[in-house]
């Protein structure tokens, strides 16, 4: 099998077969990611190459495979039907496949529109990861992310009715000081619009070689302390009105919550509570240096 530049997979899919569809990312510029910034610009590998791959993992693992992740960083931009034809075959390759998921951000997402989604699912695409990181726009604007959150909550809900599960992943502490509040409730108020199955929790930690350590280093950025990070924590649960299940299965966060919403909220917030009452010394350093 064959892999080109940096590849990457969320926690949920450790368990998961990699077969490599796209190289990079087609976005590459928000302010926080270091991941292919010095890596090969964005392509699309040819399905017959993909196929290859997935017949060799076949050979090597034989038909026990349950799970498969497309990496890289926005294979939801492929064109569509080269993206159905890897699914499909996938299926055929792997009878007891149960699940084959992707990256994309809303931005691609959105371009794909609902039919294509449709067509997606329906060639067995289940589960699409997608970076929301805030549903508030100026800090979206601030890190470049490449889209608003009216096409955040568009692509979030065409994803749902499409019936592709959806994973949107939301960066704690992402607005700075002067943010926090706002990232928070506006992140709230859009995640309760999309209503996603799953809400993942990770916590802002500056990268090196990323625009926005620069932008710490020179004082144009403050990042949150534990608590800060804590309280705008409590403040997005405290909003959120879906039926999510909150997990915050990450190195990066100060706490690990989960639940089911809308009915383990309390149980939360309790626990974000407790760990409100511990000394900042408890915690991992903000940052160190240019980590």
């Amino acid at each position: 099998m064959h892999y080109e530049g940096p590849i990457y997979r969320p926690p949920s899919e450790a368990d998961s077969l990699l077969i490599q569809a796209t190289v990079g990312c087609p976005h590459n510029k928000c302010t926080f990611c270091m991941v292919y910034k010095q890596g090969p610009p964005f392509r699309v590998r040819p399905v017959k190459e993909i196929e290859k791959d997935l017949d060799e993992a076949r050979r090597l693992y034989g038909s026990r495979i349950k799970s498969l992740f497309f990496p890289a960083g926005n294979t939801i931009a492929m064109p569509t039907a080269e993206l159905a034809e890897i699914c499909a075959y996938a299926k055929s390759v792997f009878p007891g496949l149960e699940r084959i998921t992707v990256y994309g951000s809303s931005r691609y997402i959105y371009d794909k529109g609902p039919e294509a989604l449709r067509v997606l699912r329906e060639s067995g695409l289940s589960r699409i990861h997608v970076g929301f990181e805030s549903g508030d726009d100026l800090v979206l604007q601030r890190i470049k992310k490449g889209a608003d959150a009216a096409t955040q909550i568009q692509a979030g809900i065409w994803v749902r009715e499409a019936g592709i599960e959806l994973s949107e992943y939301v960066i704690l502490g992402i607005g700075g000081r002067d943010r926090s509040r706002a990232h928070a409730l506006h992140s709230a108020s859009a995640l309760n619009k999309i209503d996603p199955h799953f809400i993942r929790l990770r916590t802002f930690l500056p990268k090196i070689n990323t625009l926005l350590l620069h932008q710490i280093q020179k004082g144009r950025f403050q990042v949150l302390s534990p608590h800060e990070a804590l309280r705008e924590t409590r403040l997005l649960i405290e909003h959120l009105e879906v039926t999510s299940d909150i997990l915050s299965d990450h190195y990066t966060n100060y706490v690990n919550i989960h639940g089911k919403m809308p009915r383990d909220k309390d149980q939360m917030l309790r626990v974000i509570d407790e760990y409100l009452t511990r000394d900042e010394s408890f915690f991992r350093p903000v940052y160190i240096g240019t980590q």
